[in-house]
Order: structure tokens, then C-alpha cells, then sequence
């Protein structure tokens, strides 16, 4: 997950429910986002950076589809770049194995390391080495605490979380046909991704479609209790035309509550790519549509960045990847844009 204070929270709430006058996602300190698409590395500065034989390393928090499609697409620019990867490691969102990890990394002199900080307090501990040495740091998401953009880190690279929610919020009406009740189930914590898109979402519906209407609300810190939490605001709102889950891990639970029920006509919405709720949405069952980041993308611009700062350019401080719709009529082409490969053989067959 990615961290944010109650303080930048606060204020990134407060945009979201403003309505339309905010329209686009922010970084972790207010930082306008510029599309991954500007950030680039020219071929004439390929020769410049293949002569440096320059090396990198991953840092990662986690593994999972969408840490392997970031990986693939920062070593797939590196490898054109003439950059060797030398180091992967996976933390398992342990904070202690993260610091053991980095200090592993850096006895092979990484030139470049990209990574996600776990924690914004012991990150900053944590990555010191690298600042000190001239490592072109590039985060994904998260950022440690007190480091500032062009000093200890290149650039912050994320998803356009503003945009995965109102697509979310989007899809759900389209199915639904602009009218209906809804239920909202949104990340009951301070974690910054999570709570941009939640609330993107939640914006989009009240401002963008009149004629629907968020009638129940319920937040979820704990993925093992959506089931519960889906069955009580089943059990209040029986005729629910739709349900927006936070991420796709709890939306497995709102769809055994439905399916328990009985209830085929309530239609679900989530966010990031799960073949479980991929294959209810093909077989035509209650998911609509599940909407995920480019997370090739988000590689490519992040070893990009971090290309650029060898070079001595500066990248912008706040980087965000396209979102992407995934329906039951796009579903390779949804795998490709997100993951870079094709989508399970159980959603095609």
C-alpha cells in the first residue's frame, strides 16, 4: 500500500469533493502530474548512456503481476538504454527487510535504483546511502519522508489515480444506464493511492450522473471482511443497481455475498486486473468492468527518469501513467496495455 499524512490527505480529500474544479490526480505533496508520455530519453542520448556502462536496481516492496509488468517495462527501456539490471529484491512489505535489502543492493554500485518505500519515516533512513553517493533514485508512488525532488530523488512515478476512479465511476454507469443506487466501499485508511481513487469515484458519481445516487457507504480496512461488510449493505439496500470496491482482493468477497444471495443483478466495479472477478465479468456474471494502471508503463517512465538524471536533465517531480477499462469486450487488449502480456487462457477460452 502507499502511504500519506493525515495532513496532505486532508487536503487531497477536500480537492476531490470539491467536484469538477478538480479533475486530475495530485502528488503526495500537491504536485501537479504530467503524463508519462513526456518523459522520455532521446535516441541521441542513447550512445551517451550505453559508453557510461551504467548499472541498476530494483527495490521492491512486493511480488505480484503488477511489480513483474513495472519490472518488464523499466528493464526492457534499460536494455534499449544499454543499462544492466544487477540487483531484484522483495521486501514482502516488511519496513526491516526493505533497509536490508537496499544495503545489499547498493554493495553492487548501482548507478540507478528504483523502488517504493514502505514507510516515508524509515525509508528516509533507509535510502540515505543512495542520496549520498549520486544513486539516481526513482520512486514508485511513495517517497520518504523530508526528501525534496531534484536533491535526493528524480522523480515520483505513479497511477493516474484520479482517472482510474472516475473511469471506475464511468463504467458503472454506462452498465447501469445512468440511473440507480450504488454502494461505495472505500479503503478505510490513510494510504494515498487508495484514497485518490476512492474518492475520484465517488466525486464522479455525485457530480457527473444526476440521476444516481451513492445510498450506502462502508469503509473496509481488513480485505477478509467485504463478504460481511457486502451482506449488511445488501441487507439494508436489497435492490442495489451497483457496488464499487476499493480493490479487487475485497471485491472477491462482495461477489460470493452476491452470489450467496442469489442477487444477478447487482453489477460490481474494482480497481486493478483479477482473473477471479475477470472471469464473473466474461461469463457474464455481476462485474462490469475492473479498471488497472499501465504498469508496463509506469517501468518504462521510471528507468526513463532515472536515465535522464545520469544525463544531468531533470525529469518533473510528479509522473502518472494512463489508466486503463477492462471489460468482458476488451480483454486481452486491457491484459497487454496493463501487464504487457496476454490475459489468463481461462478469460479467453
Amino acid at each position: 500500500m502507499h502511504y500519506l499524512s493525515k495532513t496532505a490527505l486532508s487536503a487531497v480529500v477536500a480537492l476531490a469533493l470539491s467536484g469538477s474544479a478538480w479533475a486530475q490526480t495530485v502528488g503526495p505533496n500537491g504536485e501537479a502530474a504530467t503524463p508519462s508520455s513526456e518523459v522520455t530519453v532521446a535516441d541521441s542520448d542513447v550512445a551517451a548512456l550505453k559508453a557510461g556502462n551504467y548499472k541498476a536496481a530494483f527495490v521492491w516492496h512486493d511480488q505480484s503481476d503488477f511489480v513483474s509488468a513495472v519490472s518488464l517495462g523499466a528493464t526492457d527501456e534499460f536494455d534499449r538504454l544499454g543499462i544492466e539490471v544487477v540487483a531484484t529484491t522483495n521486501a514482502g512489505f516488511d519496513t526491516a527487510k526493505q533497509r536490508s535489502d537496499i544495503e545489499t543492493v547498493m554493495a553492487k554500485s548501482p548507478n540507478i535504483v528504483l523502488a517504493l518505500p514502505l514507510d516515508p519515516v524509515a525509508s528516509a533512513a533507509a535510502f540515505k546511502e543512495a542520496t549520498e553517493t549520486g544513486v539516481q533514485l526513482v520512486f514508485l508512488s511513495n517517497v520518504p519522508a523530508g526528501y525534496e525532488h531534484g536533491e535526493q530523488y528524480a522523480s515520483i512515478v505513479t497511477d493516474d489515480l484520479f482517472q482510474m476512479g472516475k473511469q471506475a465511476a464511468d463504467a458503472l454507469a454506462a452498465n447501469m444506464g445512468g440511473k440507480g443506487s450504488v454502494g461505495w466501499i472505500f479503503h478505510d485508511a490513510t494510504y494515498y493511492v487508495t484514497n485518490q481513487r476512492d474518492n475520484a469515484f465517488k466525486t464522479t458519481i455525485e457530480n457527473d450522473y444526476p440521476d444516481m445516487e451513492i445510498v450506502a457507504s462502508a469503509g473496509i480496512s481488513d480485505p477478509a471482511r467485504a463478504e460481511e461488510i457486502a451482506n449488511a449493505m445488501l441487507l439494508k439496500h436489497p435492490d442495489l443497481g451497483g457496488i464499487y470496491v476499493t480493490w479487487a482482493g475485497p471485491a472477491e468477497g462482495v461477489l460470493s455475498a452476491l452470489r450467496t444471495n442469489g442477487n444477478k443483478d447487482t453489477k460490481i466495479v474494482t480497481l486493478d486486473l483479477s482473473e477471479p472477478i475477470a472471469l464473473d465479468m466474461v461469463r457474464g456474471g455481476n462485474v462490469a468492468a475492473l479498471v488497472a494502471d499501465e504498469a508496463y508503463e509506469l517501468g518504462r517512465a521510471m528507468a526513463a527518469s532515472a536515465a535522464r538524471g545520469l544525463l544531468g536533465q531533470s525529469s518533473p517531480a510528479f509522473v502518472v501513467a494512463p489508466a486503463v477499462t477492462v471489460t468482458n469486450k476488451n480483454i486481452n487488449e486491457g491484459w497487454m496495455l496493463s501487464l504487457h502480456r496476454e490475459a489468463p487462457k481461462s478469460l479467453t477460452q
